[in-house]
């Protein structure tokens, strides 16, 4: 029995429902959460919501109420990031891009160049390991990441980083907007369009790839009964043909010769709904609007499937009965009745009882960019500034080079499905440890504890000097340790294993807690003492090294 299937028989042998509750780990449902308000909610609320929760956010948040932490937090304010810059070598490319100076942005270029795109592509991987790392404080990074995970699209098959670079910024846009619009602006979007052959889809040749993950992936599901049929592939192919790709321009338009303007008739899934044949310059908008509307007409099926994969990402990956009667219910109701916008589902959710449920808490296995991002920002890992464009992207190559290694290559979800950890039953996000990649994980925050990375004369490492100096009062060893604790980990040590770290590595088996408050106070007095400093910097790099390497490390 893991952790979590022990709490849920604890707490149901105290609850013993009725026959006629459905069944669960939790009962708790959307009802506002009005339970206590400290660092433990805040930071389960900005470890979901972003990448990692820094003690200043902690602190920050811990100001507000949480009605007031939620709304800001679904609120960005902050304009977009600028776009990324040229720090790629062109040597080799038949037409390199000698009209983009070194550390100009190329975005707005139409570069068709296969090494130019190739070092395109990588810039932005890095740049936007920077963004998370930079991110401001609200969700928009995050959902960024959700949405790219839903709209799956790969790198190594769009052919032209501008248009990857586009279709980010698209979901960047939209993604506390409106989910039915936002469905619209990816199926013509150029990067789309490219990643699932619909510039090629034309009416002497349909093109059923779009116009399958659409229905599947994008909006309805595999799972409903009845559902969408093959007819309705293929008939929707026709609908959505057309649709080109101007690389001149990096924008999608619409060719009505290569349109089918013939009527299309849907299965009886869909009422046996007919869209129109049209021609002419408008014909593949009136006729996609169609579509769509067709599409979300199927309303329960479409918001219980999205509100699913909201769960699924910042609550938990099991949805038993009772959090499908209490909260996917619900919520996908909520969804429907705003008319599909994202935000106010999310509201509901995060100000929920079922959110700050503690069965929810801590439950969450991180993903490889929320490990990696995250480490970083809560120890506060200094990377270099804009002044020096190479070092500072190569530092965030890094960051995303381990992060492939651990099986998140942000820009390369593994298919249009995304990344397993988020639909394959029934492991989900367990998928994120095995046995290649839990060392890897240890094997990257023991080298930013121990020695740092070293890049063209340019070092990021954790300091853990610096990092316990933000805590409230690291003289004392036992509040040292349930400062740290408490912003690194979201599951609780027991007294007897804090007393353990604090024996063996702050004291250095000594028993007396004034063998590491003396030795704190001295480095203070004189913090230009290396034996003074050195006292306390490897004491507090093995701790820290310990914590890392433990299991409950990797929850969220």
């Amino acid at each position: 029995m893991d952790r979590r299937e022990f709490l849920s028989a604890t707490r149901a042998r105290k609850n013993m429902p009725v026959a006629s509750t459905p069944r669960g780990r939790t009962f708790s449902g959307l009802n506002p959460y009005n339970g206590a308000w400290t660092s433990n909610e805040v930071t389960h609320l900005l470890k979901r919501t972003m990448f990692g929760a820094t003690k200043a956010d902690i602190d920050y948040f811990l100001g507000k109420s949480m009605t007031a932490a939620v709304d800001e937090l679904l609120s960005p304010v902050t304009p977009f990031p600028a776009p990324p810059l040229k720090v790629y070598d062109t040597t080799g490319a038949v037409a390199p891009d000698s009209n983009i100076a070194p550390g100009t942005t190329w975005v707005n270029d139409s570069s068709t160049d296969g090494t130019v795109n190739s070092g395109r592509k990588s810039s932005l991987k890095k740049w936007w390991i920077g963004v998370m790392l930079n991110q401001d404080r609200s969700i928009r990074e995050k959902m960024l990441l959700f949405w790219h995970n839903h709209f799956s699209t790969q790198t190594e098959i769009v052919a032209n980083a501008a248009l990857y670079y586009k279709h980010l910024n698209l979901l960047r846009s939209n993604c506390l907007g409106n989910f039915k619009s936002l469905t619209r602006g990816v199926t013509i979007d150029p990067n789309m369009l490219d990643y699932l052959n619909g510039q090629y889809n034309t009416k002497g040749a349909p093109d059923e790839n779009y116009a399958r993950e659409l229905q599947e992936l994008f909006t309805l599901g595999k799972e409903n009964n009845p559902n969408y049929t093959e007819a309705d592939v293929q008939t929707a192919a026709r609908v959505l043909t057309g649709w080109r790709i101007d690389i001149a321009t990096l924008n999608a338009f619409f060719d009505a010769t290569k349109h089918d303007t013939d009527d299309k008739t849907f299965s009886s899934f869909y009422g046996n709904t007919n869209v129109t044949g049209r021609s002419g310059p408008t014909a593949g908008d009136q006729e996609l609007d169609d579509f769509l509307n067709m599409i979300f007409s199927k309303d329960i099926e479409v918001s219980n499937f999205i509100v699913r994969k909201i769960y699924r990402w910042f609550v938990y990956y099991e949805i038993d009965a009772a959090a499908e009667a209490n909260v996917i219910e619900p919520l996908a109701l909520i969804f429907r009745n705003n008319n599909w916008e994202i935000k106010p589902v999310l509201d509901a959710l995060f100000k929920s009882e079922h959110f700050f449920d503690v069965l929810n808490q801590a439950c969450i296995i991180k993903s490889p960019a929320d490990y990696v991002v995250g480490l970083c920002r809560e120890f506060q890992v200094q990377f270099p500034g804009a002044s020096d464009i190479v070092k500072q992207y190569g530092m965030w190559g890094y960051l995303a080079n381990w992060g492939a290694t651990m099986q998140q290559d942000i820009g390369d979800p593994p298919s249009v499905s995304g990344w397993p950890a988020y639909y394959q039953i029934p492991m989900f996000h367990e998928i994120w440890i095995n046995n290649d990649t839990y060392p890897k994980r240890n094997q990257f925050s023991d080298t930013l504890i121990y020695t740092g990375y070293t890049r063209n004369g340019s070092t990021i490492i954790i300091d853990p000097v610096s990092f316990t100096k933000t805590l409230s009062n690291p003289g004392d060893p036992n509040m040292l340790i349930t400062d740290a604790l408490s912003i690194l980990y979201r599951i609780s040590f027991s007294q007897s294993a804090k007393d353990q770290v604090k024996t063996d590595i702050l004291l250095s088996g000594q028993t007396n807690d004034y063998y590491w408050t003396n030795a704190w106070n001295s480095y203070i007095a004189s913090p230009t003492d290396m034996m003074a400093y050195q006292a306390v910097y490897t004491r507090l790099r093995d701790m820290y090294k310990y914590f890392m390497n433990l299991a409950e490390y990797h929850l969220s």
